[in-house]
C-alpha cells in the first residue's frame, strides 16, 4: 500500500466482480423489503457501480449522484463539493447508494445535505457506521478494502521461483 495507508491499514481485503455484484444484490434484497424509492443519489465515484446494480434491482429510473472529492492516491483529504444533487426535499424517499463508509466525513456532508435520505452501503467500518442505515458487511478501521475497478490482473510469481529469490 501507498503512502498514508501503509501507517493506518494492516488488513488487505480485494473484492471481485462477482463478489461486488453478489454483495449488491443483498443490499438490494435488504432495501426492496424496507418499501419503495422515489430515486437513487449516487456518491462518486465509489457509489457509481453499486447504484446502477441497485438501480436495475428494484427498477427505479432515477438516478443522481452526489459528487464529492475525498481521496487522493489513497490519503483521504479535504472534502470538495463538485455537484449536488438535484433532489427539491431533504432526502425523504430517496436512496444514497455508497461502496464503502469508511471515516464517515464524506456521508457526514451528504447526511448534512440529504438528513431524511436513507443510507445504503455495501461495506462500513466502525467510524462510519452510526451514518449508515443498511449495510451488507463491516470490516475493522484497519482493512484497506481494494474494489475491482481498482485493480488489474498481472503475472504472479511461482512460490518456488520466490523461495530461490530469498535462498539466494
Amino acid at each position: 500500500m501507498i503512502g498514508m495507508s501503509e501507517a493506518l491499514y494492516t488488513r488487505d481485503v480485494i473484492k471481485s466482480w462477482s463478489e461486488l455484484h453478489r454483495d449488491c444484490r443483498l443490499l438490494a434484497q435488504k432495501l426492496l423489503i424496507q418499501g419503495s424509492w422515489k430515486g437513487i443519489i449516487a456518491v462518486t465515484r465509489g457509489g457509481m457501480i453499486p447504484a446502477a446494480i441497485i438501480a436495475r434491482e428494484l427498477d427505479i429510473r432515477l438516478i443522481d449522484t452526489f459528487c464529492i472529492a475525498s481521496y487522493d492516491k489513497q490519503q483521504q483529504g479535504e472534502l470538495i463539493v463538485l455537484k449536488d444533487p438535484v433532489v427539491t426535499s431533504e432526502g425523504d424517499g430517496y436512496l444514497i447508494i455508497d461502496d464503502l463508509v469508511d471515516t464517515g466525513n464524506t456521508l457526514a456532508v451528504v447526511r448534512k445535505a440529504l438528513p431524511k435520505a436513507h443510507v445504503g452501503t455495501l461495506y462500513v467500518k466502525p467510524a462510519g457506521q452510526p451514518l449508515v442505515d443498511t449495510f451488507v458487511q463491516a470490516f475493522s478501521q484497519e482493512t484497506w478494502i481494494r474494489f475491482p475497478w481498482d485493480l488489474a490482473l498481472g503475472y504472479a510469481v511461482p512460490l518456488v521461483e520466490e523461495v530461490k529469490d530469498i535462498e539466494c
